[in-house]
């Protein structure tokens, strides 16, 4: 039985008992790596997106956002407790749930990890492209967007994500002294924006408040607000790289769910300060066509409209590929927008790394299981890193930069995450269920409304994504159903009977395994 295959929650944490990992992480530092993992590419990039879907109602959005990423932590707090392993979502599910729904769920997080990646290139080449007009230096347009707005091929976007593939293929990853750095030049450009753009809004710029209702035309349109909040949702991704984080962490019962709920907190009254502060000093309001339709984001008969807009006004916010740099910009502070575009370009960079390291991390443990095959993660005798499975993640990520939207590639990303995030929550009902007196050191409150809330939650925002976002998971799910009984299913360890405990390092790429007789 597929569904009978699961990995004895005692071999994993025999597992992480046996990896010499130094416990040394404390509540702040596992706050910082949540900050630092979480504002990113969301807040810089997609509030002119959000602004477009839902105009000034867009700070419900990251409320809603907010909300759902909050019950959908706590859940990931009991587990993570439970369970201090790497993995995250895929090794929670095969321990629960099975090894069918394990491989889903793996195969939806190498989705997300990949798509994510490319979002945050095709954020980074808007910063990048305004930080050079600001010093001017103008880019051709056939060479800066996709075909989606007009041009060829996003080659900034490219470029990033093969020079990045290009740095882990040889093994540069970032320190957590870097990472420290990172944050504080994200947090200090956040802190100064909302310094300068609240002081300035006006109240007129939130009327009308919600321009395209709360559903917009309904489940699948991707507009309104909620349709905002699933787009927005990807502004919070990241807050889930504390739990990976629980087998280095001391008394990971106590500091864990600190570092997640503490992190989720700070990233979320900094978006709504940031939001408002965009909102009140521009305005947010949608562009509407020729005929008064509202436009999606990310299509032609937008890009030509804010061509047309631009050309006669100051460009409005929605239209802007760097929303913080232009509000700031658009109110006369056009240094300190430049510097805001600085921290966007250098901070960025160091996001597609992570969402790219950790594509390698789910292949590494899928690979380890015989899920996927061990040829994949082979590692390069010299450099020491997975380069084949690197340079084939990095090739993607740069193809779907150069040709898509930012909106659109972050709204796939999200389809990916939410399936994760509504695993994880069935997740802990079941292991309540079924295994009751296991030890628990963080119990989330209320589990039996909070662990349906995120259910809820999370299927709510699905159903809200734009209709091809909501389609490619299914299709890239019956794909990754061909490959399981084409190969995983026959080639699993678990059902060969294996179930390892590896000795030495958990997470080190998978060795060839001898053959069964």
């Amino acid at each position: 039985m597929i569904f009978g295959r699961t990995k004895p929650l005692d071999a994993i944490l025999a597992t992480a008992n046996k990896k010499s990992l130094h416990r040394s992480l404390g509540p702040v530092q596992l706050t910082m790596l949540g900050i630092g993992a979480v504002i990113g590419t969301g807040i810089f990039v997609l509030t002119s997106e959000a602004a477009q879907k839902a105009g000034p109602g867009m700070i419900w959005s990251f409320v809603i956002a907010a909300f759902v990423c909050g019950v959908a932590a706590l859940c990931y707090s009991e587990i993570a407790s439970m369970v201090p392993v790497s993995g995250s979502a895929y090794t929670y599910t095969y321990a629960v749930m099975g090894e069918l729904m394990a491989w889903m769920v793996g195969w939806a997080l190498i989705l997300e990890y990949a798509v994510a990646a490319s979002a945050v290139s095709v954020g980074w080449s808007g910063y990048f492209v305004g930080l050079m007009a600001s010093w001017g230096i103008e880019l051709p347009h056939a060479l800066v967007v996709g075909p989606y707005a007009g041009g060829l091929a996003n080659v900034p976007a490219l470029v990033i994500a093969l020079l990045v593939t290009g740095l882990l293929m040889i093994g540069t990853t970032e320190s957590a002294r870097v990472n420290a750095i990172l944050v504080v030049i994200k947090v200090t450009a956040l802190t100064v924006f909302i310094m300068l753009t609240i002081p300035v809004l006006k109240g007129a710029n939130f009327e009308p408040f919600a321009p395209n209702g709360w559903f917009g035309h309904g489940e699948g349109s991707g507009l309104g607000i909620v349709g905002a909040a699933a787009s927005i949702f990807f502004a919070y991704v990241g807050f889930d790289a504390v739990s990976t984080a629980a087998e280095e962490t001391k008394n990971p019962q106590r500091n864990v769910p600190i570092g997640l709920i503490g992190s989720l907190g700070i990233c979320t009254i900094f978006y709504l300060l940031v939001a408002s502060g965009a909102i009140g000093a521009l305005g947010a309001q949608p562009v509407a066509g020729p005929n008064g339709e509202v436009l999606e984001p990310g299509t032609a008969a937008m890009a030509e409209q804010c061509r047309i807009l631009s050309a006669a006004a100051t460009e409005p916010l929605v239209c802007s590929r760097e929303a913080l740099a232009h509000v700031l910009r658009a109110i006369g502070y056009e240094r300190i927008g430049d510097f805001i575009g600085l921290a966007a370009f250098l901070a960025l960079p160091s996001v597609i790394l992570i969402m790219l390291f950790g594509q390698t991390r789910i292949f590494f443990v899928m690979a380890r299981d015989g899920l996927l095959p061990e040829k994949l993660a082979t590692i390069h005798p010299r450099w020491r890193t997975p380069h084949i499975v690197t340079m084939i993640t990095g090739v993607a990520v740069a193809f779907f930069a150069a040709f898509l939207p930012v909106g659109q590639l972050a709204d796939i990303s999200n389809s990916g995450t939410l399936f994760a995030f509504f695993m994880v929550a069935i997740a802990v009902l079941i292991l309540r269920r079924t295994q009751p007196d296991r030890h628990r050191p963080f119990r989330a409150p209320m589990i039996w409304v909070v662990a349906p809330l995120a259910i809820l939650g999370t299927f709510g925002l699905y159903v809200n994504l734009p209709l091809k976002a909501m389609l490619v998971l299914p299709i890239w799910g019956a794909l990754g159903l061909v490959v399981y009984f084409a190969y995983s299913r026959r080639h699993s360890h678990v059902g060969l009977g294996r179930v390892e405990v590896h000795e030495e390092d958990p997470d080190a790429p998978p060795q060839p395994v001898p053959p069964v007789n």
